[in-house]
């Protein structure tokens, strides 16, 4: 009998974990071509089984919620994106950085153009979707109109208007794995990677294991967003200044001001650069990552609030990572070496002013062959007073920092103010 919400007559379920034997084969995909027709597009969708060429679903961590929708009943599962008028509000690339295949390995570097590029193909019943969005916006940052009465920036009518909107070009980023360069990034043989992929997702995809012929995957996971101030063609002008900051989402002070960390102080700074930067003919980039407390969730993060608080004398520098380690077991899962794909997708080759104090993000970036010129550390008024254990541990730890860092004799005295405390 037919679903009575679907209207959808009951069918046998078609396993993709292993290749078909006969009928049409999906279209290859060559990773680092530089014709997109013969690079060949990415489909994760199941609506033509035999069109299928990734491992994965689209939407990353949304295809659960596009299932709920199908099994209710308020989505059909034969539906097509009507992409009419969702080209890019503002053109990026192509760069030759697309075009290599070491260079950008976790993202679809087309991504916002299929809509124009496959036309054909979708014309032909391939549902082939983009995997980057790229618009027009206004933002507005309280913080921003105090950086204005306080004369770190200015209004200009056109960048930053006197309302306190800031003009932006915004793209939003889905994650898109090319298993062989992910691996070759990490040093793990790929066959590795896969199967640590497989198992660690509870065998949610098995064609990990038994498809060695799809080599591009669509993880499960958020992906990032990118805010661009000025001018996007200053991003690749050798002539003109950029500014950049990199942010790992923290949603507990990025959205709702929690003091126990600087990551609302430290993005608001790093926009306010990036306005400063702009205004000075140049552009100033944000780029904005789904890595909440450090990729280990915010559960994790939560718990190692406690274990903090709650350890013998009190939130400690010389304990802060150490409580994140005995918690998670590792301090950071956030792996800063896929982070500059992005950078490249933009055709950023030099950084004037990159503002992050994170050695992890620096090496990261300088090792994929993008320049660094300055790098600006948060300034002292910014951070919350809650927020002085996160800073002093960072620096004693390495982080990059124009002060003095404290040493062990330091961190003890902060132990000392904590025990008093």
């Amino acid at each position: 009998m037919p679903n009575e919400k679907t209207g959808l007559k009951p069918k046998h379920i078609v396993l993709t974990s292993h290749p078909v034997r006969f009928g049409p084969k999906p279209l290859p995909i060559h990773w680092g071509e530089a014709d997109p027709l013969k690079r060949g597009p990415v489909i994760g969708t199941l609506t033509t089984a035999a069109h299928r060429n990734v491992i994965g679903a689209h939407s990353g961590s949304y295809g659960v919620y596009r299932a709920l929708a199908i099994a209710s009943g308020r989505l059909q599962t034969d539906h097509r994106a009507d992409l009419t008028n969702t080209s890019p509000a503002e053109p990026i690339g192509p760069h030759p950085s697309w075009f290599d295949p070491g260079k950008i390995v976790s993202l679809d570097p087309f991504g916002a153009l299929v809509g124009e590029i496959y036309t054909s193909l979708y014309e032909e019943g391939y549902d082939i979707r983009p995997t980057i969005a790229i618009t027009k916006a206004h933002i507005n940052m309280p913080e921003l109109q105090e950086g204005v009465v306080k004369g770190r920036i200015q209004v200009d009518g056109k960048i930053l208007k006197a309302s306190g909107d800031l003009v932006v070009t915004k793209a939003a980023i889905e994650p898109v794995w090319y298993l062989p360069g992910i691996a070759r990034r990490l040093g793990v043989a790929e066959s590795e990677l896969r199967r640590a992929l497989f198992e660690q997702t509870g065998g949610m995809f098995p064609e990990l294991v038994t498809r060695p012929d799809f080599h591009v995957f669509l993880p499960p996971i958020g992906g990032m967003t990118v805010y661009i101030v000025g001018d996007i063609a200053a991003i690749t002008d050798p002539n003109r200044p950029l500014a950049v900051r990199v942010h790992d989402e923290c949603n507990g002070s990025d959205v709702f001001g929690s003091d126990i960390c600087t990551c609302r102080p430290y993005l608001v700074h790093g926009v306010e650069a990036c306005v400063q930067t702009a205004q000075e003919g140049g552009a100033g980039v944000i780029v904005y990552l789904r890595k909440e407390g450090r990729a280990l969730g915010e559960v994790t993060k939560f718990l190692v609030y406690n274990a903090r608080k709650r350890q013998e004398g009190g939130d400690r520098a010389d304990a802060y990572f150490a409580r994140t380690e005995c918690v998670a077991g590792v301090q950071d899962m956030r792996f800063q070496e896929l982070m500059p794909d992005v950078l490249h997708w933009l055709g950023i080759t030099r950084i004037d002013r990159f503002i992050s104090m994170s050695n992890m993000k620096y090496n990261a970036i300088t090792q994929a062959g993008i320049e660094i010129v300055e790098r600006v550390p948060i300034p002292e008024d910014l951070i919350p007073a809650d927020a002085r254990v996160e800073i002093e541990a960072k620096k004693a730890a390495g982080y990059y920092s124009n002060g003095k860092v404290p040493n062990e004799a330091t961190l003890a005295q902060i132990k000392g103010r904590s025990l008093a405390e």
